[in-house]
């Protein structure tokens, strides 16, 4: 679920929650909220102003938007998109039909649904002193826009989609894929370098920064973990102000950038086209009979790896229910592939429901049922760390984790295929010798035994899992 978090006046850290929020007026009667998807990292937005709502960027289920509107007695009139998003699927649609709003994008977006064209040059007025201004900022997309919140014609804000992140700049290489576009991602790249210089980099100082995305998001490369920034602070930590030549900006933004999930260029589409009505969608979801079987079938058991190792269902992919499920979940399971959904008690049912459609997966789910631990089904053998360590040679041991992450090594001679790859890879993995996985915490780990078990059988699997932290 979504945790609102409104921003500008005070801050306060809410015991035990680790959750961080400050208000922040404009004045007595107009305020920026900030809602926060930490599975996603992503942010969208609402400006209130005179009982006048806009969002911006809005997550699949729209429900918090709703809330937030009737405890202000304040109407949603609009909602702005600032590019077809890659790793989310927005209830841009959905809100208009239900609240009458008008959906403003660019008018480069192409898209299947009614909508006011939102590029340079157009804005909406929300009071005499207030109003809200597009700027064309493409990079990270051909599409991109930016939203200036102006306060008596002065930039006070500016919500920058995923053209401007916090110490870093939404990758270029998201739509190359997207069967639509052909331009490639350095041409990309260089409209990037155009928007950082030509245009962030001519804000005053004091500008408040909002992007779509913010730690640990796929758009972009080394976020910093803030909730909240500036153009001042941008110009001093934000790497790509400091990329002065063109060529120089190109090469440095296309460095080590992180693999693309296979759900993205599905998710742009969907986005263009717009999604179904949430409720409707999981409405649509059989809830099956406890411990369901099929024969062939594909389940993803979110349940914790340590339940999967003690029993599991034959085929089953153990995708654990965490922070990074829907990333995972879109980048091993490619889109329109059907699936069952495992759950470990009924209270799980609907939260897991509502992140498979956060990436617009909830319409591949043929069913989803409880699944009680039986010896009868297939498990995986525990793991011996003294073995390991009294004699590393007797196995063949797999680093799920990238290439990058992989240089600093636990153990001396290992295999590394990193998650997003071992589907391609698993040939690479000898016959012989008891396999091991890690990862550098143990969730990676956990899915990829599971998903070597499932497509090489005839293997002995064990993971490591978090008794990694130990070596």
């Amino acid at each position: 679920m979504i945790n609102r978090r409104s921003f500008l006046t005070q801050s306060l850290l809410l015991a035990g929650t680790g959750i961080w929020a400050q208000t922040k007026k404009v004045n007595d009667k107009q305020i920026i909220y900030q809602f926060f998807d930490s599975g996603l990292a992503h942010f969208s937005y609402a400006v209130l102003v005179d009982k006048k709502i806009i969002l911006i960027d809005p997550a699949r289920d729209a429900g918090s938007y709703y809330t937030f509107a009737k405890e202000h007695g304040a109407t949603i009139i609009g909602v702005i998109e600032t590019h077809p998003h890659a790793d989310f699927v927005s209830s841009h649609l959905e809100i208009a039909n239900y609240t009458k709003a008008k959906i403003y994008i660019s008018k480069l977006q192409k898209a299947s649904f009614e909508f006011e064209p939102f590029d340079t040059g157009n804005t909406i007025r929300l009071s005499p002193s207030i109003r809200l201004k597009a700027l064309s900022t493409p990079g990270h997309s051909p599409d991109s826009i930016s939203v200036v919140l102006e306060k008596d014609k002065e930039p006070h804000a500016v919500f920058t989609g995923d053209s401007l992140l916090f110490g870093s700049v939404g990758r270029p290489d998201l739509r190359t894929y997207s069967g639509e576009f052909t331009t490639q991602r350095e041409q990309l790249a260089k409209q990037q370098f155009h928007t950082m210089h030509d245009i962030f980099a001519l804000f005053p100082d004091k500008t408040l920064v909002y992007p779509a995305h913010g730690a640990g998001s796929h758009c972009g490369n080394a976020i910093r973990n803030v909730k909240e920034s500036t153009i001042r602070e941008e110009k001093r930590t934000n790497p790509a102000f400091t990329w002065l030549d063109e060529d120089e900006f190109v090469r440095q933004l296309l460095l080590d950038q992180p693999d693309i999930p296979q759900y993205f260029p599905y998710n742009v589409e969907l986005n263009k086209l717009g999604a179904n009505e949430l409720h409707k969608a999981l409405s649509a979801v059989p809830i099956l009979d406890n411990n369901y079987w099929e024969e062939s079938a594909l389940f993803i058991d979110t349940r914790p790896s340590s339940a999967f190792r003690i029993a599991h269902r034959k085929g089953a992919l153990n995708i654990p229910d965490a922070d990074k499920f829907e990333t995972w979940l879109g980048t091993l399971i490619a889109p329109h592939q059907g699936f069952y959904v495992v759950v470990s008690e009924v209270s799980k049912i609907k939260p897991m429901l509502l992140k498979t459609a956060k990436i617009g997966y909830e319409v591949f789910v043929k069913g989803i049922f409880v699944y009680n631990q039986n010896s009868a089904d297939l498990s995986i053998d525990d793991f011996d760390s003294d073995l390991l360590r009294a004699n590393q040679d007797r196995y063949t041991i797999i680093d799920v984790r990238t290439e990058k992450e992989a240089k600093d090594k636990y153990f001396d001679k290992v295999i590394n295929i990193p998650l997003s790859e071992l589907t391609e890879r698993l040939q690479e993995i000898p016959d012989g010798k008891t396999v091991l996985v890690h990862c550098a915490s143990g969730y990676r780990s956990g899915i990829a035994a599971s998903l070597i078990l499932r497509l090489r059988p005839e293997l002995n699997i064990m993971d490591i899992s978090n008794a990694i932290t130990k070596f």
